[in-house]
């Protein structure tokens, strides 16, 4: 009782303490310590303890196979650490013990947020974040086409040009997604790109295009690196 009262008062690692110190009493006691352990989970959570709390859930589960509130704890844990195949598999096995609407929900929103995992982070590869604006996509645009341009590595091996050919491809996909209010709308929604309109997608027209119109002047075919 104590280390509720401290953990409802916000008193996380005081109450962790207490449940630590409280599991050391009657370590036989399956029902109370998965209890504890479940408490103490939570209070993990509170102190951003994340891996700890999915340690504590997977001793919860150990004792009880069935303790639903640690099964869900420990999704939710793995949601947070981006480990989304891990967090689908425990929602699955939630709703398999108990079939609510809330699960259920929960359960969509994880397969969701998977889908999402397994895209290209287009922000990353521009090394922006997600609120970024029009003029720093831009600028991230052409610092990172200007790095991977195919011809600043035209004295590199074969597997490094490819490797440069390939994330310059990238940049400007990526850069033709963000750029475009409808096409980032859908991206940042989940929704899928259309595979043949990446699979058509020209990354050294995209790179004439934008310094045409930014910077390079209309009349210019080519680019001109200086290093």
């Amino acid at each position: 009782e104590n280390g509720n009262m401290l953990f409802k008062s916000g008193r996380y690692r005081e109450a962790h303490v207490i449940y630590t110190d409280a599991l050391k009493i009657d370590e036989h006691n399956k029902d109370i310590n998965s209890k504890l352990l479940y408490n103490r989970a939570l209070v993990n959570t509170r102190i951003g303890n994340l891996r700890e709390a999915v340690a504590d859930c997977n001793r919860v589960l150990e004792l009880n196979s069935q303790y639903l509130k640690a099964l869900l704890l420990r999704a939710r844990c793995y949601n947070d650490l981006e480990k989304f195949e891990e967090s689908v598999a425990d929602y699955e096995t939630a709703l398999q013990l108990e079939k609510t609407p809330e699960i259920k929900r929960m359960l969509r929103e994880a397969k969701f947020a998977l889908k999402k995992s397994k895209r290209k982070d287009y922000y990353k590869i521009l090394g922006i974040g997600r609120n970024a604006s029009d003029d720093e996509v831009k600028k991230a645009y052409r610092k990172k086409a200007l790095i991977h341009h195919p011809d600043r590595h035209a004295n590199s091996s074969a597997e490094e040009r490819k490797e440069e050919e390939l994330k310059f491809k990238e940049v400007g996909e990526a850069y033709a997604i963000l750029s475009d209010a409808h096409k980032k709308s859908r991206y940042d929604s989940g929704q899928d790109i259309e595979e043949q309109e990446q699979a058509d997608f020209d990354p050294n027209q995209m790179f004439r295009s934008f310094f045409q119109f930014n910077g390079g002047g209309r009349n210019n075919s080519s680019f001109n690196f200086e290093f």
